[in-house]
């Protein structure tokens, strides 16, 4: 074996020993690693042929960030800034800061990500996420998360999820919101529209908005503008309704209106049918001791969960309501990091946590969140409301962890939607999507389309150098 070329000539050992070493494969290949120096040369030669389609382009570690720009999308279905991250081997990282968040929380970051190796996610967030906070906050630091797992799985030609420690699934379930319409007769030809596209789990309104302004219907709900739950600017009397936590409006839900609740949810109900879960979302401002009554009326339909009845973080607020109801509670969606989860969850506090990857700290931390729960018995579903930037984030990190549940869309009936990206298409089928297997978040933004998009007087991806000094020290410890 070890003089098996001798008898060849200079050319036709070249050839005879590229297609002994390709029948052969590596198993055959590793066998040359027997031969003598001049073999052994040979197969060396041989494994850089074989591998040649291996992209060489990126070489991780010498990957170094270059620029940060923002264009900031309305529509998608809210206000979303889209990050982009530019490196110095020509690779770009797409992230997205939360709906109806400031590009601005991203950007101030911009000065601690320059010259850094993107590649080191953890460590690069453990530096920056002292910027972030609660709710739209965290925007910023989350969507830088995001950018830096899609630049990293592109340098290592894997999809983010790989990176995570692989997948529990291959197909991610949405959960829709249900669209609103003026009439029972309305709203079930929504809901057949719903059942067409396939949605096996579904998401409801029907909080104390829809009673406002009917008589003998609420307490003291005159002296609030109950019916602008997310308006932060109109003022009243009172105060700001949305702005003003729930315990302290002293709204009341009557006999009358909790009768009115119970109906309407039933006609959805009888609509939906009990096959498919039927999830409610916000349902305004109120004290706890309403919430219990609205969660005992709500028992006879086995929702899926009752959502933010209370602010997260009356810890003591949300056990009274969960252990006074059978219908799971559910909350978490402006929660940044994991601390504050793992409060509720270590009280009994909730039944289900309910983080938004945009706020509760990006991929690795949510998944953090998720593998917690998961040791105490608590299932996650995901909140989402932006760009399909934003939902392969949360796809590939759902995909990671095994507790989950069910990921939002709000985003439905946006058109356009799907558009927005490039390398996948659809993105949703029948209620789900498919755990894309190209590296990194596994899509790239459609120029061309997400400039129709842009929101009125923003600009594309502009130049940011008024970012690049960092001028203030970091160091949270002395």
């Amino acid at each position: 074996m070890k003089n098996i070329f001798s008898r060849l000539s200079a050319s036709d050992k070249s050839s005879d020993r590229r297609d002994f070493l390709r029948n052969a494969g590596l198993g055959g290949l590793s066998l040359g690693f027997m031969f003598d120096k001049q073999t052994a040369y040979a197969a060396e030669q041989e494994m850089e042929y074989i591998t040649q389609k291996v992209p060489r382009d990126s070489k991780p570690a010498d990957l170094k960030i270059t620029d940060m720009r923002v264009a900031v999308l309305n529509g998608v279905p809210f206000s979303s800034p889209i990050i982009r991250i530019d490196t110095n081997q020509g690779l770009v990282g797409w992230g997205e800061v939360r709906d109806g968040a400031s590009a601005n929380y991203a950007l101030m970051l911009k000065s601690r990500l320059l010259g850094k190796n993107p590649c080191n996610v953890e460590q690069i967030f453990k530096q920056i996420k002292q910027f972030g906070g609660h709710s739209r906050a965290a925007g910023g630091v989350c969507g830088v998360e995001m950018a830096l797992w899609d630049l990293a799985g592109k340098a290592y030609n894997v999809p983010a999820y790989q990176l995570m420690g692989g997948k529990y699934r291959d197909f991610i379930r949405l959960y829709a919101d249900t669209p609103e319409a003026n009439t029972y007769e309305g709203f079930a030809e929504n809901m057949k529209k719903r059942r067409d596209q396939g949605y096996t789990f579904l998401k409801m309104d029907f909080g104390i908005g829809m009673l406002a302004d009917q008589p003998g219907m609420l307490v003291n709900a005159n002296n609030w503008s109950v019916k602008q739950q997310w308006n932060d600017r109109e003022s009243g009397k009172l105060g700001n309704y949305a702005n003003t936590k729930h315990p302290f409006t002293r709204i009341q839900v009557t006999k009358k209106g909790l009768d009115r609740l119970v109906e309407h949810v039933g006609k959805v109900r009888d609509i939906v049918g009990y096959d498919t879960p039927l999830a409610a979302d916000h349902f305004g401002h109120f004290d706890v001791n309403t919430a219990i009554q609205i969660g005992k009326a709500m028992e006879p339909f086995r929702l899926a969960w009752l959502e933010d009845l209370v602010p997260w973080f009356y810890t003591d607020q949300w056990k009274q309501i969960t252990d006074a109801i059978d219908t799971p509670t559910l909350t978490g969606e402006d929660i940044y990091l994991k601390e504050g989860f793992i409060k509720l969850i270590d009280a009994k506090a909730i039944d289900m946590i309910h983080p938004d990857l945009a706020t509760s700290g990006g991929l690795l931390e949510t998944k953090k969140i998720g593998d917690y729960a998961e040791e105490k018995g608590i299932p996650m579903a995901m909140h989402f409301a932006g760009s399909p930037i934003s939902m392969m984030a949360n796809v590939h990190c759902a995909a990671a962890t095994e507790n989950f549940v069910a990921l939002e869309h709000h985003g439905v009936d946006v058109a356009g939607w799907e558009d927005l990206v490039t390398g996948m298409k659809p993105i949703v089928e029948k209620g789900f999507v498919k755990v894309p297997d190209k590296p990194g978040l596994g899509v790239e933004l459609n120029e061309d389309v997400a400039k129709k998009f842009l929101k009125k007087g923003a600009t594309w991806f502009a130049p940011t150098e008024i970012w690049n000094t960092k001028d203030s020290a970091d160091r949270e410890w002395s």
